[in-house]
């Protein structure tokens, strides 16, 4: 990061690795909290969503109280890309996933704005 606090020009994680990784810490998150966490747009979400469950990375189901998706990962799906062949993202999930000392959204949506 630079010092004078602007963002960086590149990062290593991709927008789906973050959108995924912030679903991996909380399976019922609504989306408008994964974009503000992500910093991207709600509707850039629901496309990564879209590619992620359409890659068999995950599956939606709706929640019990019918207003939310809930969202369950499949750790054994690998990476896409060739240079990461014969890998799972389960290793991504443990290096970068939830935390068991920490409640879900408590490293995570420090400043991301609480729904009602």
């Amino acid at each position: 990061m630079q010092g004078n606090g602007a963002s960086p020009g590149w990062t290593f994680l991709t927008s789906h690795a973050r959108v995924l990784l912030a679903i991996a810490r909380d399976p019922g998150i609504r989306l408008r909290d994964v974009a503000a966490h992500c910093g991207i747009t709600e509707r850039t979400v629901q496309n990564i969503v879209a590619d992620l469950e359409a890659g068999g990375y995950l599956t939606r189901t709706r929640a019990t109280d019918g207003r939310r998706n809930v969202y369950r990962i499949d750790p054994a799906a690998p990476f896409r890309h060739p240079a990461e062949a014969g890998h799972e993202i389960a290793g991504l999930l443990e290096l970068l996933g939830p935390r068991p000392d920490r409640a879900p959204r408590d490293d995570v949506y420090e400043h991301a704005p609480r729904g009602r």
